[in-house]
């Protein structure tokens, strides 16, 4: 009996310790899978990336990529992307593995942009917050911002190089962009309002500082006086202060809409240069009068050649009564000239007679 309970104590001991070895050997394999199994692309933070899930913030900075991240989180709400080599932003360049992101706030300012791609955006419906500036665009689609629906903020500070300014306006088209609020183009160089295609009923902020504007023509200024809630800022740019600038003039004496009034400054001439745009007369931006003015001189000019006409008229129709004239002036100063010769000789020193006798 001793020996068959131990038998049957042995079998039983031995199932206990092949159940214990089972369940260790389910447990390194789980430790295996969860070590080497791919990580989920949610929860997954790309490299060289710093990663804040709680504020679903994604940085990346400081990289030699040549691409934006193609694992980006789903949980990205915010994401900044600088001092990359980043050259040109592909169609969907922002969509992870197909599928849309809930990003609001996308910051790509300082990345060396020469090009973006029509659609480049796709995959951001949410997006709220586009910043590109202190790039180098040379390129931007005319579909480049498609599908932005929602966005309130763009940032295009010191990027537009020349080539693309003309690109600019039909990037800015009422299709991608209908819900815009505040476009800022500070520091790009141009020369004109690029709004031709925009949607401005929702447009608050117009940030055209530090650019090449001399004067803003009449169908913009339409535009400005419909659209009373807009505010455009205009500092720092060469307005040229003569006749071309009286409807700016009065736009800005009769409307609040430029909060920077006080700052824009005369540029040509050079007489007014250096003098507030808000502080001219009236009469320096006169159209009339500049009119009027040019006018009195040319009919000065022409009375004045029309006298001149006459008065030569009248000396070649007596030309021969002038010569008559010139001729007995001659003979009467040789006449009188003989006169003072005979008297000269006639007083002379008597003492010289004297000694002559």
């Amino acid at each position: 009996m001793r020996g068959k309970m131990w038998i049957f104590y042995s079998a039983d001991n031995s199932k206990c310790l092949f159940s214990i070895w089972n369940q260790r050997c389910f447990y390194y394999a789980a430790v295996a899978c969860l070590l080497f199994s791919p990580v989920r692309t949610d929860h997954a933070c790309p490299s060289s990336c710093i990663c804040a899930k709680d504020s679903g913030t994604v940085t990346c900075r400081d990289g030699e990529d040549t691409e934006v991240p193609a694992d980006i989180p789903e949980w990205t709400s915010t994401l900044i992307l600088k001092g990359k080599n980043i050259s040109t932003l592909q169609r969907g360049a922002f969509m992870s593995n197909g599928t849309e992101l809930q990003m609001m706030t996308l910051s790509l300012s300082h990345n060396g942009i020469q090009a973006i791609e029509p659609y480049a955006f796709l995959g951001l419906p949410r997006l709220h917050l586009l910043d590109l500036s202190h790039n180098q665009l040379e390129y931007i689609s005319a579909r480049a911002f498609h599908g932005l629906l929602e966005l309130r903020s763009l940032y295009l500070n010191h990027s537009i190089l020349p080539p693309a300014t003309e690109q600019l306006s039909n990037a800015l088209n009422t299709q991608s962009l209908c819900n815009l609020h505040r476009l800022e183009l500070a520091g790009n160089t141009l020369k004109s309002i690029p709004l031709l295609r925009l949607d401005m009923h929702n447009l608050h902020a117009l940030v055209l500082v530090n650019n090449s504007i001399e004067s803003i023509g009449g169908g913009n200024l339409t535009m400005l006086y419909q659209q009373k809630r807009i505010r455009v800022y205009l500092a720092l740019n060469p307005f040229w202060c003569n006749c071309e600038l009286e409807a700016f003039y009065y736009w800005l004496k009769n409307s609040s809409q430029c909060p920077d009034a006080g700052r824009l400054l005369c540029s040509e001439p050079e007489a007014k240069r250096g003098f507030p745009v808000e502080m001219l007369r009236e009469e320096d931006v006169d159209c009339m009068k500049e009119n009027l003015e040019a006018v009195s001189y040319v009919f000065l000019g022409l009375v004045l050649a029309l006298i001149g006409l006459v008065f030569l008229m009248v000396l070649y129709l007596n030309r021969g009564g002038i010569k008559r004239w010139l001729n007995n002036i001659r003979d009467a100063c040789r006449d009188q000239m003989e006169v003072y010769h005979y008297r000269y000789e006639q007083d002379s020193d008597p003492r010289l007679a004297n000694v002559a006798v």
